[in-house]
């Protein structure tokens, strides 16, 4: 059986050099991340960022992200989430990232499969929204591949989680929905942005969260009493393992360190 093997990055938060992020050394543990993957999945066909490369947008921090990644032995694609700034993301890794339409954006034809990696993020929004550029290209880029799966991986999550995030969630995710809805098999849809692993079926979809790279959060579902609490990790990558009979996402943790982190680290 053949599978396709590759593996999702999320919520990087990289800050200038030097510079520690919520009290962590976000670019340290981006660097274990790479080693991991060098280690343990040398034979994915590539690596996918799924946003909030840089904590506060910083030009420096887009190109410490450059240093980090060149060393990984596969392609790596790159979309954006809320905390980057997409003006100075293109200053660093050139203007041609950026589709008319798609914004930063881009698909990948493999294993007998479409992934479409999908830009989420708006300009001056912590949540996510999709214009209607980017529903008409994504609405192309699905009635182009009618004739096979489709994974989507993307910033922000669509499906409502019954946690705090959800006031930061993906604004029009029922035009999203239906969009979507133009395909008869999309397998996947794997976000990152609420720093903790979900798997749901919303509206007939199958969609996964992802922890990603910065800290995580407890699962503050409603009855849980106090508040959600920030944890030093697991800091955690997604691999994903798609046949022609199905799609499976893996969540691996490269720093396994739960502590509770001190309110006083968030601002």
């Amino acid at each position: 059986m053949s599978i396709l093997k590759f593996v999702v990055l999320s919520d990087l938060h990289l800050g200038l050099p030097e510079q520690p992020v919520n009290g962590l050394d976000t670019a340290a543990r981006l660097t274990e991340a790479v080693q991991v993957i060098a280690r343990d999945h040398s034979d994915a066909a590539f690596v996918l960022l799924a946003g909030d490369l840089a904590d506060r947008g910083e030009a420096g921090a887009y190109s410490l992200l450059q240093s980090i990644i060149v060393s990984l032995p596969m392609p790596v694609h790159i979309t954006l989430g809320n905390h980057d700034d997409r003006s100075t993301f293109l200053s660093v890794f050139g203007p041609d990232r950026d589709d008319p339409k798609g914004r930063v954006s881009q698909v990948i034809d493999a294993g007998n499969h479409r992934i479409i990696l999908l830009d989420t993020s708006e300009p001056g929004l912590v949540g996510g929204r999709l214009c209607r550029g980017r529903l008409d290209w994504l609405a192309a880029r699905l009635d182009e591949a009618l004739d096979r799966p489709v994974i989507i991986v993307q910033h922000h999550h669509a499906n409502p989680l019954s946690l705090p995030v959800d006031e930061i969630i993906l604004e029009n995710a029922e035009d999203y929905v239906e969009v979507l809805r133009r395909h008869p098999e999309v397998r996947q849809v794997i976000a990152g942005h609420v720093h903790l692993p979900s798997t749901a079926v919303w509206r007939g979809i199958p969609m996964t969260t992802m922890a990603g790279s910065h800290y995580s959060v407890t699962p503050h579902v409603p009855g849980v009493p106090g508040r959600q609490r920030q944890l030093e990790g697991p800091a955690q990558m997604a691999v994903v393992l798609a046949t022609d009979d199905g799609v499976t996402v893996h969540f691996q943790d490269h720093l396994e360190r739960h502590l509770t982190m001190a309110p006083g680290l968030f601002h």
